[in-house]
């Protein structure tokens, strides 16, 4: 049967400020590091509740588009508020400790079989992916390719075709979980530091202390303010 008529989902009220909010940065010009209006009066002038700003403050925040800062105010991370829908949002969140498991699961064993099988050539391979990655973030930037390279580089010294195939089969969704991962606030630097110490360990040709410090660093990888976020928390709008 067609599903035409199936029930019509009601809009939450955070999401229309959200893009009221987005329309206010790009006619006012604004961009990184320029500060939104506190909450109070965002919630007057749109004639909502505060705890309605707040939640539309709380997506743009899990999207890594402003920094909220306690005491400080909100202010613009990137020069546009280009807003990821909130249901591929909400799609992300309900996907993503799957995928964090998946990760965990194979990566330890592909650190593991890295630190017996690995070459000199493996090790120049996931070095040189960390001074990448530094050097990303010396620019500015999240180090989302040197994070790419450094993970790539480990399952490629694991020598395992199949490992290898899985971790293909999930490349988008890795992909997801790292860019979201390496957006959170003083997390590259943190991230490039666990890479040192699996290369490390790699290095010495230990398995146990490999594993050991993958499963770690993915534990880091899966602490984002995306499963914090409850997208279902409509508040009541009682201004």
């Amino acid at each position: 049967m067609s599903d035409a008529l199936r029930p019509v989902a009601r809009a939450r009220l955070y999401e229309q400020v959200v893009e009221r909010i987005r329309e206010y940065a790009t006619d006012r010009g604004l961009g990184a590091g320029d500060r939104l209006p506190p909450e109070r009066e965002l919630a007057q002038r749109l004639g909502v509740s505060r705890a309605s700003v707040k939640q539309a403050i709380v997506v743009l925040d899990v999207q890594g588009l402003v920094e909220v800062r306690h005491g400080g105010g909100t202010y613009l991370v990137t020069d546009t508020l280009d807003i990821e829908p909130v249901e591929r949002l909400v799609e992300r969140r309900r996907i993503l400790p799957d995928v964090l498991d998946a990760r965990e699961a194979l990566e330890t064993k592909l650190a593991e079989l890295a630190a017996e099988r690995r070459t000199k050539a493996d090790l120049d391979a996931i070095e040189a992916a960390i001074e990448y990655m530094a050097e990303e973030i010396r620019a500015d930037a999240h180090g989302v390719e040197g994070d790419r390279r450094f993970h790539a580089a480990v399952t490629a010294a694991a020598r395992n075709p199949l490992l290898a195939d899985f971790m293909r089969s999930i490349d988008e969704q890795v992909t997801e979980s790292r860019t979201e991962s390496l957006r959170q606030p003083g997390r590259p630097s943190r991230s490039l530091a666990q890479h040192q110490r699996i290369l490390d360990a790699i290095r010495m040709s230990d398995p146990k202390a490999a594993a050991a410090a993958m499963r770690r660093h993915l534990r880091t990888v899966a602490k984002v303010r995306l499963l914090t976020w409850n997208p279902d928390d409509e508040p009541e709008d009682v201004r």
